[in-house]
Order: C-alpha cells, then structure tokens, then sequence
C-alpha cells in the first residue's frame, strides 16, 4: 500500500501548512487563537505525512521522482532521496516547535491570526522548497519562502528597524532571484529542462562553458541568501521582530542557501571557480562574524551574529567539498539555534539564579601549549578510529584542525576552571568524548548520503584556501588564551568598538540603502 502512494507523500507534506493562504486578513485575525491552534494541527499533520514520505522512501530504496504536471518548462515535479528526507524531518520537527511556542508568545496580540497565517505559508513554502524535484518549482518556492517571511518581518510595521532590515533583506533576496532565474534560463537553452535528474545526466556528461556560469549563479544567489558578507547586514538587524520569527529564521530559512548548494552539489562541483569564491567568502564571513559576535551585548544580537559565522562556516565546508558534513552542520545548528532563539527570555533569570561566575586560572604560555597538544593528540587518535584516512584532502585536513582548535580551546577552558589533577583528567575525558562525536557523527553522516552528494574533490586554491581559514580561525581562538588584561589595553579597547560596531561595513549599507527608499519616520 504504501509503495503505491510513495510518489504523492512528499508532495502532500507541504499542503497543509500552505492552506491558510486562503485566509484573508480580517478573517484571520478573527479567528484569534483559533487561527494559532489551526496552524499547529495543520503542523503535526505535515509531520505526520513527512514521517510517511521517510518510511516510503525506506520501502521504495531510491530517490522519489515523480512528475504531476508538465507544462514545459514547468511542472510540478517531486525529487525525494535522502537529502530531502533529513531536511524534511528538520523543518517539520520546528515548524511544530514554533507554532506551538508561538501560541503563547502572541496571546492577546489583536494581529495574530495575520501572523499565523503567514507563518505557516513561510513554513510551508520551505517545505516545497525541499521536495522540489524541479529547478522552475524551486526557484518558485524560493521567492515565496522571501515574500510570505517579509510579512513576519513587517509584523511590527511601526519599528523603523524593523522596516529597515526587512527591506535590505528584500533588497538582497530580489538580487537573488535575478541569479536563479538567470540560471533557468541557462538551463533551459543547454538542456531543454528544469528537471533535477536530466540536469544531474548534464554533469555527468562533463563540464561546459555554460555549467560553468550556472554554477557561479547559483552560488552567487546561496550567498545571498544564507547572509554572507557583504551581504550580512539585515540577519542580525531583524531582533525587533518576534522571536519565533527569529527561531524559524535562524534555524530553517537561512539553511536555504546551503540546502540550494548541497542540492545541486554535482553541477557546482564542476565549477572550481566557483567553489573557490565559496570557500573564500564563507570562511572570511564565518571569521568576521565570530569576532563581531564575541563583542555584542544584546542576547539576540549575539544569535545573530552566530549564525552568520555558522552560515559562512557552512559554505567553506561547501566549498571544500564536504557537502555531507555541511549537511550535519546545517542540521546540528538548526536544532542548536531553535533552542537559543526560544529560549534567549529566560537567559536573565538563568544568570540571576546561578550567582556569582566560577573564578578562572590564567594558566599562562604552558597551558596553551597543553591545550593544543592534548587536541591535537585526541583528533589524531579519534580519526582513524571513525574511518577518516583521506591525509591528502585540504577540505579533509581543514576540518579537523579547526575541530583541534576548538577542542583545545575547551581544555583550556575546563582547565582554567578547574585547575587541578582531577579537572585535568575530566578536561581530557570530556574532550575525547566531544571529538569522538564529533568524528564519527561526520563519517556516519557522509556513509548515509555520500551517494547523493558530489564526491570530495580537489582544486587549485584548495589547499591555500584551507591553510589561510585555519590560521584566521586560530587567530580568533588565541583571545580565549590572553591573559584578561590585554582588553584594557588601548589596542584591545580599540578593537572591541570596531568589532561591536560591525566594523561599520552594515553602517554604510544602511546609508545607501536610505538613500535608495528612505525610510521617514515610524512608518514605511
């Protein structure tokens, strides 16, 4: 029975939450709290009918493609594997989170059936997105997800930060959309389709002038989609608006771009170029962002800024060709996020309740050198043990020394609060355990959908590319092994107003974008 209906579940999975576009305002806001628990059934029944479209492509034992409408070039095409399955799970497990919290957090507020309504079409279009076995329904799906979260963004009309940051994130969508259908184009004059698999038979077949700039396009428009600089301004200026907005925003719709890349991995695999500018962009984002984050003073902000960093990090990950741990990231930081953002309210009472902070040891030169030989010792013991032995790969060679930098930052920090032989040997235990995770979460996730990803590759700038990311994330680690006087210096000082400042680089986009469409007082 269940083979019979496969090909429908996927598609019926976005359904639901995409009713309430039928909703209009007056009546939406009628319904009150109605409209709020309206969405959180419509939710669970898209669980519901994702947990079928996993144990059906279990059952099936191949990727879902199946064709319901073909108006060429268009149609409503479904493409299910694996990929799809785990980012399917994900954004329903949080589309039921949020709507759920979201009950709460707007009773009372007069505008909130509006909200719902437009919270479940945003839900439901990621949804669409995922399934999408068609670049045309992609692309469709893409700009939905910008439009229906430009209404949440705009929920507080009245807050000129609010409308400011939701039009730079207009701004920067549109652009895009430019690049994606730039790159329909693209495909319809080389191939004829907009369909996932002939495309994946084009890059089988080789590369070509046109893959080529099919490939920039589409990392061009992932840039602008997951925030990366310059194009980073609007995520962390979005905090005025209500905070399951921010928890959905952070943890599923920012994951597009990334989602778009790991997706059509075998065409941008082709494009060395391109996957340069990737990997460059992401890990000087993923740099930028951490140190601006450490500075900010707002909870919210500092999420903010965290998830650029995660973002940027994402798509170096990308660029190196480990798109299957990119997937784990996208997955692990989801889940990470949704909790941050839902739970940033109860940080002040979390700090009041737990007193005054533990006193911390300066452990000086000879505890760095500790720190990152007892990583370096652990990494080099732990990979072998989780089948990592490609040496030779710069993305390969990349990722664990970043994994030596932060383990060795935890020592050093479990070291500094519990300097004794006891906390030694607990320091060790916990972080043994953490890169023992770590490793073999990253081989189980790439023997699950190696197979549906580009393989890992080489290209020329690859090796400097990962060198000069792991020297720029070894530089932000070594503030952690300062002595704490070297902020009050004047170099210190310094650096921390350019950091919390943003070095000023969203300053100048919100100059020119006033310019562009001024915003005049309350109101857009």
């Amino acid at each position: 029975m269940i083979l019979h209906i496969a090909p429908i579940l996927p598609l019926l999975t976005p359904l639901p939450v995409l009713a309430p576009i039928l909703l209009p305002r007056r009546v939406a806001n009628r319904l009150g709290p109605l409209a709020g628990r309206l969405v959180i059934s419509l939710a669970f029944l898209s669980l519901a009918l994702c947990l079928l479209s996993c144990i059906a492509l279990v059952f099936v034992g191949t990727p879902i493609h199946e064709s319901f409408l073909e108006i060429a070039p268009f149609g409503i095409t479904v493409y299910f594997d694996v990929v799809s399955s785990i980012m399917l799970l994900l954004v329903a497990c949080l589309a039921v989170v949020v709507t759920s919290y979201s009950l709460n957090y707007l009773h009372g507020n007069p505008d909130q059936g509006r909200f719902f309504k437009w919270l479940s079409v945003t839900i439901g279009s990621v949804l669409l997105l995922i399934v999408s076995g068609n670049l045309g329904l992609f692309t469709a799906s893409w700009m939905a997800i910008s439009l229906s979260l430009h209404q949440l963004l705009t929920f507080y009309g009245h807050r000129q930060g609010a409308m400011m940051a939701a039009r730079k994130k207009y701004l920067f969508s549109r652009l895009g959309d430019v690049c994606l259908f730039v790159a329909l184009g693209i495909a319809w004059k080389e191939f004829g389709s907009f369909d996932y698999t002939k495309l994946f038979a084009a890059a089988a077949a080789g590369t070509t002038l046109p893959l080529q700039v099919f490939a920039f396009l589409l990392v061009a428009a992932a840039m602008l989609k997951s925030a990366q600089f310059p194009f980073h301004g609007w995520l962390p200026d979005t905090m005025e608006t209500p905070t399951p907005v921010s928890a959905l925003m952070h943890a599923g719709i920012i994951n597009a771009g990334g989602f778009l890349i790991i997706r059509f991995s075998p065409l941008v695999a082709l494009s060395p170029g391109a996957l340069e500018l990737l990997a460059a962009v992401g890990g000087f984002t993923a740099l930028f962002a951490s140190l601006v984050m450490i500075t900010q003073t707002s909870v919210k902000r500092a999420l903010g800024f965290s998830t650029v960093a995660q973002m940027g990090f994402m798509m170096l990950q990308c660029g190196l060709g480990a798109f299957a741990i990119a997937l784990l990231h996208i997955v692990a930081h989801s889940l990470y996020k949704a909790h941050a953002f839902l739970a940033s309210g109860s940080v002040i009472d979390q700090c009041r309740d737990a007193g005054e902070p533990p006193t911390r040891t300066y452990l000086g030169l000879r505890g760095c050198l500790f720190s990152f030989l007892g990583a370096g010792v652990l990494v080099w013991m732990f990979s072998p043990l989780a089948g990592v032995t490609h040496w030779g790969d710069p993305g390969e060679v990349g990722l664990l020394l970043i994994l030596t930098i932060a383990i060795a930052q935890l020592l050093w920090n479990w070291w500094s609060a519990a300097p004794s032989p006891w906390g030694t040997l607990l320091g060790i235990a916990a972080g043994a355990g953490i890169c023992g995770v770590s490793i073999a979460l990253h081989e189980a996730t790439r023997s699950l959908v190696g197979h549906a990803v580009a393989p890992e590759h080489f290209f020329p700038l690859a090796w400097p590319i990962a060198i000069l990311t792991v020297l720029a994330f070894l530089l932000l680690a070594l503030r952690a092994f300062l002595p704490p006087s070297w902020v009050s210096t004047p170099v210190g000082q310094s650096l921390f107003v350019h950091a919390y400042n943003g070095f000023y680089a969203n300053t100048i986009a919100n100059r020119v974008l006033n310019k562009i469409v001024p915003i005049k007082g309350d109101h857009p």
